[in-house]
């Protein structure tokens, strides 16, 4: 899959073989969600290499150093536990682990502008910056320093000349290596990976360097799942991936919306659609929306890159991707008011699930946030249940979803973090599934029902439960994708 350097991989792989990769020290730049279990991760499968993750942050260091790790991830504790203190380490120690590695990563936060040029749509790359000057400070040897963070094209000129103007006579080469990873998946995805993408310059130090990262991966790897390419392909690549999924799922979120006013089902609709091995069957779940950390963020920062580069029917076509996306939330939120005879003021609203998707405890742009801000705005009170938020992850999201004491008035105590789901539901008017948590669908849903206000109202936000099971027990029942009763019977009368 290379399209250059095949044989100067080979080359190099032979020589990192017979030095045995044994002194092969390695440092990551940032301890979040990418970093620390991608390093888990290689710490894992090369037990023969150093690798440190550093941060600023003490807190978040002493937890990855705890028994309550900073992130949820199924497999990842596992790992770690087995790693950390043989050849995993957690510092705050970043002079000293720069200087000690031969690769660094850098896996730091871009978030979208939030002022400026290019506000709400470009990527900021400060952190990516202030890590490139960080590592030309202290350097003493030359560095092979990986971009694993996800960042607008051309991100590694910057980071180069960055480099270069403060290299005290050192050779920094520049790699590009973008997470491809699925939260709630994420550690599955690092030990089978369907591949692993790195961009070089085309230069024989850019091969060499890329020879040395693919010797690390090839460890566990298929070398033909590692394709290697230029690094604006790389760099590009990633903000593509994630569009194109995204693309999808707007897509059949906005043919919910139709097959909710013309007594179609979408679950059906998808089915035929996804049976044909040109477009496949993957993506194509309706729901209230995506979230997540990436989706939003990549495409708007595509949107910006097009615009940038003079291609505005291009970027409107992706922005509208986004627009979908909102749009449903919206939907969704006006569904649920509407149902509930138009005002939901003093009402209470059982929200099951935060997390923008299950087994994961990430709340970044999850949907749930948006609808609650609307709840919140029409007056109602929430009581949520998450196995896996905390409510201070909760809250955060919730400001920066811009609900604050001026808009929505003492909202935190309008809010309530439950135990379980069946305080969340106690005197409730409706229930909204919000995540698609397996154990949703194990709960006594006649339990809920009895202990709430009727009529009891249901909003299946992620299609996962028994839907005439529910109408049985007496719920007034909505689902994304299915018309309600009377859309159902005019269509069988026309």
């Amino acid at each position: 899959s290379s399209i250059f350097v095949d044989p100067l991989i080979s080359r190099k792989r032979t020589m990192a073989s017979e030095d045995g990769a044994t002194n092969l020290k390695i440092c990551c730049m940032g301890a979040g969600y990418v970093g620390g279990p991608t390093m888990a991760m290689i710490a894992l499968k090369c037990p023969d290499v150093r690798v440190t993750v550093v941060d600023i942050s003490q807190r978040q260091i002493d937890r990855w150093n705890s028994d309550n790790l900073p992130i949820y991830e199924p497999g990842l504790d596992e790992i770690v536990q087995e790693t950390r203190g043989r050849n995993l380490f957690f510092s705050t120690d970043i002079d000293a682990e720069i200087q000690a590695a031969d690769m660094i990563f850098v896996s730091v936060n871009t978030p979208t502008k939030t002022s400026g040029i290019g506000a709400g749509r470009a990527a900021n790359i400060k952190n990516c910056e202030l890590c490139a000057r960080k590592i030309a400070e202290v350097a003493q040897s030359d560095k092979i320093v990986v971009e694993k963070s996800t960042v607008p094209v051309h991100t590694a000129n910057t980071m180069r000349r960055v480099l270069q103007a403060n290299s005290r006579g050192l050779n920094f080469q520049i790699l590009s290596n973008p997470e491809f990873l699925a939260e709630g998946t994420a550690m599955r995805d690092l030990e089978n990976p369907g591949r692993v993408l790195i961009g070089a310059e085309e230069s024989d130090a850019g091969a060499a360097a890329m020879a040395r990262l693919v010797d690390v991966y090839a460890r566990w790897v298929p070398r033909e799942s590692i394709i290697t390419t230029n690094l604006w392909s790389s760099e590009l690549s990633k903000l593509v991936a994630n569009a194109f999924l995204a693309q999808r799922v707007s897509s059949i979120n906005s043919i919910s919306a139709l097959c909710e006013a013309t007594a179609a089902n979408v679950a059906e609709v998808a089915r035929a659609v996804g049976t044909d091995p040109r477009i496949g069957s993957k993506f194509l779940q309706a729901s209230v929306g995506f979230g997540g950390s990436c989706f939003q963020k990549d495409i708007l920062n595509l949107v910006y890159l097009c615009e940038s580069f003079g291609l505005p029917e291009v970027a409107e076509y992706w922005n509208q991707v986004v627009v979908m996306n909102d749009f449903q939330k919206n939907r969704f939120s006006r569904i649920m008011l509407r149902t509930m005879f138009n005002t939901i003021a003093g009402k209470r609203i059982a929200m099951f699930g935060f997390a923008f998707k299950k087994d994961t405890g990430d709340v970044r742009e999850t949907a749930a946030a948006f609808v609650m801000r609307n709840l919140l705005t029409e007056g109602a009170s929430i009581a949520v249940y998450d196995p896996k938020v905390a409510r201070e992850d909760m809250l955060q999201e919730l400001t920066y979803q811009n609900v604050n004491e001026t808009d929505h008035p003492h909202y935190e105590e309008r809010i309530e973090s439950a135990e379980d789901a069946y305080s969340a539901a106690a005197g409730a008017h409706a229930i909204a599934i919000m995540t698609e948590w397996d154990e949703f669908c194990d709960l006594d849903f006649q339990r809920l029902y009895d202990a709430m206000v009727k009529p009891a109202f249901l909003f299946d936000g992620r299609r996962l439960l028994d839907h005439d099971a529910l109408r049985a027990i007496g719920f007034d029942t909505y689902v994304i994708g299915e018309a309600s009763e009377a859309v159902q019977a005019r269509a069988l009368v026309q």
